[in-house]
């Protein structure tokens, strides 16, 4: 997949409803419901790079490894990849 770069809070959300994550560790049927659990409602930035087989989007295999998504000071990463199991991880920047 390309990557994408996305700043508008409707973008994001479109595209990680069609983001699904299969694989070891973080998995999810939608992505989207994953991030909105963890509180981010209005993400203002999404940075999506990698190729993962165990990502899909639309449908389809080998979506992104690793997404960046940023609404104001919180920071959700999610990385994976082939042979590597899918972490989340949250911070604040100052």
């Amino acid at each position: 997949m390309e990557p994408v770069t996305l700043q508008s809070t409707e973008e994001i959300f479109k595209l990680l409803a069609e983001v699904s994550l299969k694989g070891k560790g973080l998995t999810a049927e939608c992505l989207l419901d994953k991030v909105l659990d963890e509180g981010f409602t209005e993400p203002i930035y999404l940075s999506a790079t990698g190729e993962d087989p165990d990502a899909f989007y639309q449908g389809k295999p080998n979506a992104w490894a690793v997404y960046q998504i940023r609404e104001w000071k919180r920071v959700m990463m999610i990385s994976g990849g082939p042979g590597r199991e899918r972490r989340v991880q949250i911070t604040e920047t100052p």
